[in-house]
């Protein structure tokens, strides 16, 4: 089931997320309607908090990047069928230079800026079989992961803006809370009492 994806502006959007035990009530029913909202969306990585959530949950299929011809044929074999249910995620490091990248978000839609982010991400985590993991990440992979961390912390990717640039985009920003917008998913917007 395709479930309404929040806008820009809903509190959840801000909450640090809680984490969550394997009992979580419907959790495989969760998953399934996360994966199936975020691709028709087109989107490459989804967090709970973005479908009204606020649990330490988010998934990532990176496939759609495999196909981008500015990425070299290694980064490409990386980003192709890497496809991910991350639960309970902590960051364990992040290393590297920082690199600027054209980032979105199906909470901001229409809305895409430069952000630097560090080249390499160690997170632990378990899967949708609360299986334990602590794994390394580089490159657009890491900065995936890194986007849909900050959603289960409350943090957005226009927070990593000049105040500058957040200034120059609060009317759109205004818009989207408002509905304002035309978006061809389903979202729901915290101006509106229904999602549309």
């Amino acid at each position: 089931m395709i479930l309404p994806i929040v806008a820009y502006g809903d509190p959840v959007l801000r909450k640090v997320t809680d984490p969550i035990e394997a009992d979580y009530p419907e959790l495989n029913t969760l998953i399934q309607n996360m994966w199936e909202t975020m691709y028709g969306a087109n989107g490459v990585g989804l967090a709970a908090p973005q479908v009204g959530l606020p649990i330490r949950l988010f998934l990532i299929d990176t496939s759609p990047f495999a196909e981008d011809e500015d990425f070299s044929p290694e980064e490409q074999d990386q980003l192709e069928g890497f496809k991910r249910v991350f639960i309970n995620a902590e960051v364990v490091e992040e290393t590297g230079d920082k690199w600027a990248f054209n980032e979105g978000c199906l909470s901001i839609p229409e809305i895409r800026e430069e952000v630097a982010r560090k080249d390499t991400i160690t997170l632990s985590y378990v899967d949708e079989n609360f299986k334990a993991h602590t794994e390394t990440f580089s490159g657009l992979l890491a900065r995936v992961i890194q986007h849909e961390y900050d959603h289960i912390e409350g943090v957005l990717f226009t927070d990593h803006l000049s105040s500058l640039k957040r200034r120059l985009l609060k009317g759109r920003l205004i818009n989207i809370s408002k509905g304002n917008i035309d978006v061809d998913y389903k979202m729901k917007f915290p101006a509106l009492k229904k999602a549309r």
